[in-house]
């Protein structure tokens, strides 16, 4: 779930999930741009991918458990003074692989894609934080042109529609976006009509996000460096492609693995990351069009940024690098859009998302 920004607000607890033992904790000072190690925050295998409500109350997270094994899901009450996560809940993800998870607009239902079995499942999320049994739980077949990565369904993010009644599932496997219908009130999930958009072959869908309007959609590819930009249908959910962007230099030939996307709050600038190549990626918005720019691209100073995310001021990016062990800040111009390094790399275990708290 998209948090409000929270302009007035300069303290900022930073909750990394990792490919490690839990979830690790920085302080944050939007004024300074200064990170503070708080250590390990909450106990958990692998919590690769985390959420939190509008709250600020509870955070949740996968378990990307390693091996041929269902995952799970977790729910943690957050400290705002301290930091500290309170395990609340954990139970079965319904599938291998969790990598994702979204809480509705409501903050009631909370969703999990399973990355290895396709699977998407869903589970009541109660106002103490506690998760309810497993609501949902809805699969896909097929396979693509990747014979390497496209063997089967391969669910890796999951967007909420701006009306909370349909969902968004990114299959890198199936090069589709699969649609289904969210009943809120009882967490049921069903195919939507149609019940998915197709992606160019071979691209392999890994993350979106919307316009603040909804009528465009901006899609991340990984196994192909680009964005694929499409409009939106809100009322249906239609999408129709209407431009391709490279995300990285024509002459880069090597292996490369695009990340995370992510709009500024003004919807002006884009950004993405990509591993192999090692860099972020920025993109101006033409607004009516809906349609980018690439105007830069910069390297971190670690390896394999994974994920990002800008902070609730809109004055820094941080972006983990998931082989270096580092988590790297820059400074986003407020004109522009363009990032600069702003101090130097900070020590974290496998980090993998990013999630910003204000501090109470």
């Amino acid at each position: 779930m998209e948090n409000a920004p929270q302009t007035d607000q300069t303290d900022y607890f930073v909750y990394i999930g990792t490919y490690g033992e839990g979830v690790e904790a920085f302080r944050f000072n939007s004024s300074a741009g200064k990170l503070e190690p708080l250590g390990l925050a909450g106990a958990i295998p692998n919590p690769s991918f985390l959420a939190t409500d509008r709250e600020f109350r509870n955070l949740y997270a996968v378990s990307e458990i390693e091996g041929n094994v269902e995952g799970g899901v977790a729910s943690f009450r957050i400290d705002r003074k301290t930091g500290d996560l309170h395990l609340l809940s954990s139970m079965p993800s319904g599938g291998v692989a969790p990598c994702h998870l979204t809480l509705d607009r409501t903050g009631k239902v909370l969703l999990v894609a399973n990355y290895m079995t396709g699977s998407v499942s869903a589970y009541p999320a109660q106002s103490d934080g506690h998760l309810g049994e497993m609501s949902a739980l809805v699969t896909a077949e097929g396979s693509s042109v990747n014979v390497k990565r496209q063997e089967g369904p391969h669910a890796h993010f999951i967007a909420i529609g701006d009306q909370n009644d349909r969902i968004y599932v990114a299959d890198l496997g199936l090069d589709r976006l699969r649609l289904y219908r969210l009943d809120p009130k009882y967490g049921t999930l069903t195919p939507d009509d149609p019940p998915y958009v197709q992606v160019e072959p071979g691209l392999g869908p890994r993350h979106l996000v919307f316009s603040s309007d909804a009528r465009f959609a901006y899609v991340l590819n990984e196994l192909k460096p680009q964005v694929a930009v499409f409009t939106h249908d809100p009322a249906t959910g239609r999408m129709t492609p209407i431009q391709h962007v490279r995300t990285l230099p024509e002459d880069y030939k090597e292996e490369t693995r695009g990340a995370e996307i992510a709009l500024d709050a003004a919807g002006r600038y884009l950004y993405t990351s990509n591993r192999g190549h090692d860099s972020l990626q920025v993109f101006a918005v033409t607004r009516d069009a809906g349609t980018l720019t690439r105007i830069q691209i910069v390297p971190i100073a670690g390896k394999s940024p994974r994920g990002f995310a800008i902070d609730p001021t809109g004055r820094f990016l941080l972006v983990g690098g998931e082989v270096s062990k580092t988590l790297e800040t820059f400074l986003i111009d407020p004109k522009a859009g363009t990032l600069s390094p702003a101090g130097k790399p900070v020590d974290v275990t496998s980090p993998v998302d990013v999630k910003f708290v204000p501090v109470q």
